[in-house]
């Protein structure tokens, strides 16, 4: 299967498998990427998701430029024929984790954007490589990553092509955390381990009220922050939580 979808207890794992193209995006891989974001979405005993791709060398190599290119430009002007994702017109308020194996390039680097919380291996390597296709970066790389690092630095990726390493990566914010490659599904689990561990509805509000608030006016804003503060109020996990910090033991939330 193109998109290997596996899920353990609260945590789902999607995993980019075509190692002998470098994990490079093709239709099909959109297509399941789709259907598999629907279930975990629509899945309320799932409450955290890992993104990674299928062996060592490349988390996702980017679009498959012998099949992906060719599909996107016979849809020319009729963008509704792309497989909605988290690339596309998908509101996913679930955390997504991304646990970056190897290269990460053109739409591998955007796959990425849309992730929470992101990990590298030590040799991975990012970059947006479109300008030498004649393109620019089509599923969100133009204002995902100018929303993530400083301009100069999304320009220098953007307008160069070139990658860059996972150090530099770090140092500049596109990524939370580099380890050694055998550390680093155990990192990501540990990761989704522990966003298990707070509310999960909490999680959510807090996702949507970062996402849609972004590129509000403050007062807005405020006023979207202050209705879902408002919704979790009223909420079980809230309850839970409460009382948990009062009695000074754990909170177990379930999710309403």
């Amino acid at each position: 299967m193109p998109i290997d979808y596996q899920v353990e207890g609260k945590i789902a794992t999607f995993t980019i498998n075509r190692p002998e193209a470098f994990n490079a995006a093709n239709v099909q891989i959109l297509e399941q990427l789709h259907e598999y974001m629907i279930a975990f979405r629509d899945n309320p005993d799932v409450w955290v998701g890992i993104v990674t791709g299928a062996g060592e060398k490349a988390f996702c190599a980017g679009a498959d430029i012998a099949e992906t290119l060719p599909f996107m430009k016979s849809i020319r002007g009729k963008p509704w024929l792309f497989p909605d994702s988290p690339l596309r017109f998908l509101d996913l308020y679930k955390p997504l984790i991304a646990a970056v194996n190897g290269v990460a390039l053109g739409g591998g680097l955007e796959i990425m954007l849309t992730c929470d919380i992101r990990i590298a291996a030590e040799h991975a390597r990012f970059g947006s490589p479109e300008v030498n296709l004649g393109l620019i970066p089509g599923w969100g790389g133009t204002q995902r990553l100018l929303r993530t690092i400083p301009y100069v630095k999304a320009a220098e990726i953007i307008l160069s092509g070139k990658p860059i390493n996972a150090p530099e990566a770090y140092r500049i914010g596109l990524i939370n955390e580099v380890v050694k490659k055998e550390e680093l599904m155990p990192r990501a689990r540990q990761w989704a381990a522990d966003l298990c561990r707070v509310g999960p509805l909490a999680l959510r509000a807090a996702k949507e009220a970062m996402m849609r608030g972004y590129n509000l006016p403050l007062s807005e804003g405020l006023k979207l922050e202050s209705e879902l503060f408002d919704y979790l109020l009223g909420t079980e996990d809230h309850a839970e939580g409460r009382n948990a910090f009062l009695q000074k033991s754990r909170p177990e939330f379930k999710g309403k």
